[in-house]
């Protein structure tokens, strides 16, 4: 039962799907659900398809500027506006008959499972975050991204699209991954190029493409700020033991500073192995941690 759905976030109209529980009767809980960098809303539909046969609806959009949502410029990859897009997401989906507006847990995986961490931080109305492969540190997993000798290249490249689009031209793109590694791309390496060139231009709205000033919003994301206040919202981490783009160390010390309640998954696997072969694994885990943590009311706060 997946209906079109749209609302609006700082002025942008944001477009995805509204999935419903088949069988519900009464008030039903729902989660919100978007895509990571570069990425489109098809790709974590299957999530939202296993989430709604158990019984819980879900919220499934583009982030602006990409897939179906309006946004410009295109391919701009904002955590910033991305956060407020969750958090009208969160507004929205609480005027929705049917939907129990106590009841809304978060749902992000690789760039997004960042920003559920700083939404169920700042965001009380949150009731269970899932935070699937996710960069948790921003620092941290650019420079396990950027080798040292490349980031004079990269900060030139960076001061040089400030200058020409303060004279009036348009963002300069880059590709989000390409074969070469003498390019300069968003995501190096040959694991995701090989991803995304399976699985992106399956998908219209596509493109292998980010403005190069989403690298420089990429480099002064901290969502490592927000870890320890997530708590005591309810958090489960899905983290892939092999992940080398969302590095599995840098997200388990994460894991480990964060505060209780929390629970791990620990995938076998590299990053896009939650997409594929651990599917099953990692759409089971964070349903059942869903399923539990939404299936009462509210508990009141302290403080």
């Amino acid at each position: 039962m997946r209906v079109d759905a749209e609302f609006t976030s700082g002025a942008v109209a944001l477009r995805g799907w509204l999935y419903r529980p088949e069988q519900a009767s009464g008030l039903v809980p729902l989660v919100v659900m978007t895509h990571g960098f570069a990425g489109v809303k098809e790709w974590v539909a299957p999530f939202a398809e296993v989430f709604s046969k158990a019984g819980l609806a879900c919220l499934v959009y583009d982030h602006p500027g990409f897939g179906t949502s309006d946004g410009e410029p295109r391919f701009e990859v904002d955590p910033f506006g991305q956060i407020e897009g969750y958090r009208d997401a969160i507004t929205f989906a609480q005027t929705l008959d049917g939907i129990d507006p106590e009841r809304i847990g978060i749902w992000g995986t690789s760039f997004a499972g960042g920003h559920v961490l700083v939404v169920a931080a700042t965001d009380r109305r949150v009731r269970a975050v899932v935070s699937q492969v996710p960069l948790t540190n921003g620092w941290a997993n650019f420079r396990s991204l950027v080798p040292t000798i490349m980031l004079p290249t990269v900060h030139a490249a960076i001061a040089a699209d400030r200058q020409a689009r303060a004279s009036g031209k348009p963002h300069q793109t880059i590709k989000a991954a390409s074969d070469d590694p003498t390019e300069l791309v968003a995501m190096p390496g040959i694991e995701v190029y090989n991803w995304l060139m399976a699985n992106g231009p399956q998908v219209p709205t596509w493109r292998n493409e980010v403005t190069l000033s989403s690298i420089d919003k990429f480099q002064s994301y901290a969502p490592e700020a927000f870890l320890r206040r997530v708590s005591p919202t309810p958090l489960l981490m899905v983290i892939a033991d092999q992940d080398t783009l969302t590095p599995a160390d840098i997200a388990l010390q994460s894991y480990a500073e964060a505060l209780e309640p929390k629970q791990l998954a620990l995938i076998p696997g590299p990053h896009f192995a939650v997409y594929e072969e651990q599917f099953e694994r990692a759409s089971s885990v964070a349903r059942d941690f869903l399923l539990a943590k939404l299936s009462g009311q509210r508990p009141p706060r302290l403080g």
